[in-house]
């Protein structure tokens, strides 16, 4: 079975960097992989459609790029996406909307094989549908091994942290700023700075970071832009997701756009 990468470096407690794609066609994911800067990527299911299908074309394009799969997880049916995305080959798991220590305990249980957690055997693409290249305890392993991770981005989980945090089986967390400010009742009021503009929302950030450090948890950090890259590095942050394909694209196509709108004007002129 295949190494998982991102395993491998928190473990020796190195810096991570991934990056987000929408897109579940594997050219995509290939060329991440052919910069050879990055560790993995996050599938964000939540965010796009997708079917089973390509849960197994990203698990194979992640290796055939030589580099790890992480997916963002809705909230529900939280398990079932985690089991079929795990047995499709998807090695990471990046839970969104975690509100309590229950929804901590649920989310590491999906990963996990049983006795510890819900995952059972069966004839799954990670162990070649008939383990032709792999055993039981290959399997295990990849379950053990499966980074878990978790989206704190609701007041009750801000307020709750250390409880989360002691959860068996988390290794990593990242703050979100935009559910988080949604929680608080900050965003649509007219005026009202939100996201990280609004200082409640980065003290909320600033607890969820220097808690997760104290209690020997990974803070990840995503970023758009690398501005504050070394400000949160000084805090202690050590892994970072960047960029998303589509906010890429949208960035290139409108500001490029522009320029040729501008170039055309000139053309009236003549």
């Amino acid at each position: 079975m295949k190494k998982n990468k991102l395993r491998e470096l928190i473990s020796k407690d190195k810096p991570t960097l991934g990056t987000h794609v929408m897109s579940t066609w594997t050219g995509v994911i290939e060329l991440v992989g052919h910069t050879g800067l990055f560790d993995y990527i996050e599938f964000l299911s939540t965010y796009t459609p997708w079917d089973l299908h390509d849960f197994d074309n990203v698990a194979k394009a992640t290796e055939l790029a030589g580099i790890s799969s992480m997916i963002k997880v809705d909230q529900e049916p939280r398990t079932f996406i985690a089991e079929r995305a795990l047995a499709a080959g998807i090695q990471n798991f990046l839970f969104a909307d975690i509100r309590t220590v229950e929804d901590a305990e649920q989310a590491v249980k999906a990963v996990r094989a049983e006795p510890k957690g819900l995952m059972g055997m069966g004839m799954f693409r990670s162990v070649e549908y008939v383990f032709a290249k792999s055993s039981p305890s290959d399997y295990r392993r990849a379950c053990d091994e499966a980074v878990i991770a978790f989206m704190i981005e609701k007041k009750s989980a801000v307020e709750h942290l250390e409880e989360i945090l002691s959860v068996e089986g988390v290794d990593m967390i990242q703050f979100g700023p935009w559910d988080y400010s949604l929680s608080i009742g900050l965003s649509g009021k007219p005026r009202t700075p939100w996201g990280l503009n609004h200082p409640k929302v980065k003290e909320a950030e600033l607890k969820a970071i220097k808690t997760a450090l104290k209690m020997d948890k990974r803070p990840r950090v995503e970023l758009d832009s690398l501005e504050k890259a070394e400000e949160y590095m000084n805090m202690g942050v050590k892994d970072f997701c960047i960029g998303t394909d589509v906010s890429i694209l949208f960035e290139w196509w409108k500001n490029n756009g522009e320029k040729m709108r501008k170039l055309f004007s000139k053309l009236d002129k003549l």
